[in-house]
């Protein structure tokens, strides 16, 4: 028995790669698939080498994210966290900066409104 599968390279709205799948690669490997769409990619899924359909990943609730960082999210600046860190997160040691410079620097850009 042979097993075809069919990659077809497609650009995103983004200009990056959408990944494509065949129905019977994706099915015997849904799990890895999904995987890859919580992780933020789209997958586009085709049939005998044509599209049909493409799994995206839902959008979050938009009222609760300000704007701007839509706007860098839209625009590939940026990736949207998607779960809380962990509380043992803030028990982490802080960087080490004995003489202050990125404090410094941190005041500085906001006196001068960046």
């Amino acid at each position: 028995m042979t097993i075809m599968v069919i990659i077809v390279i497609v650009p995103d709205e983004k200009g990056g790669v959408l990944k494509s799948a065949a129905i019977a690669e994706l099915k015997s490997s849904l799990s890895r698939y999904l995987a890859r769409v919580k992780g933020g990619e789209e997958i586009l899924i085709t049939e005998r080498g044509k599209p049909v359909a493409k799994i995206v990943p839902l959008r979050r609730d938009a009222s609760s994210i300000p704007d701007y960082l839509l706007d860098l999210e839209r625009a590939g600046a940026i990736r949207l966290g998607k779960n809380r860190l962990p509380a043992s997160f803030w028990r982490l040691p802080g960087p080490n900066d004995p003489k202050g410079r990125a404090l410094r620097a941190l005041v500085e850009e906001r006196e001068e409104g960046r």
